[in-house]
């Protein structure tokens, strides 16, 4: 079992900065992969980036550049930069275990708006 809590949400203006911290308890050795979710109201959830062990990273196009994902031991954290309105969502926290067994944070609301 992994518990996940997501911390760090918040309002900003567009151009600001966010830093989301994921904290990992429970049988996190056995985690190989990490990342970060996000739904806005009305679209399916989505995943933004993601750290598999050993630190090999990957993003979804509309946040490179902008988005750093980073992850210590047991902690995960999401730096984002240069943030937009279409940024704003609820991001989750996910962590998964060899057998494809998926872990969920209950989300942390990000809203970008003047």
């Amino acid at each position: 079992q992994v518990q996940l809590v997501e911390s760090g949400g918040g309002l900003v203006q567009p151009g600001g900065s966010l830093r989301l911290s994921c904290a990992a308890s429970g049988s996190i050795f056995s985690i190989y992969v990490m990342g970060w979710y996000r739904q806005a109201p009305g679209k399916q959830r989505e995943l933004v980036a993601h750290i598999i062990r050993g630190g090999i990273t990957d993003y979804v196009d509309s946040v490179k550049g902008r988005f750093t994902i980073s992850r210590d031991n047991a902690k995960m954290y999401l730096q984002m930069n240069s943030l937009k309105p279409e940024d704003t969502a609820v991001y989750y926290c996910n962590a998964r275990i060899p057998g494809n067994t998926s872990y969920w944070g209950q989300g942390t609301q990000v809203t970008v708006s003047s």
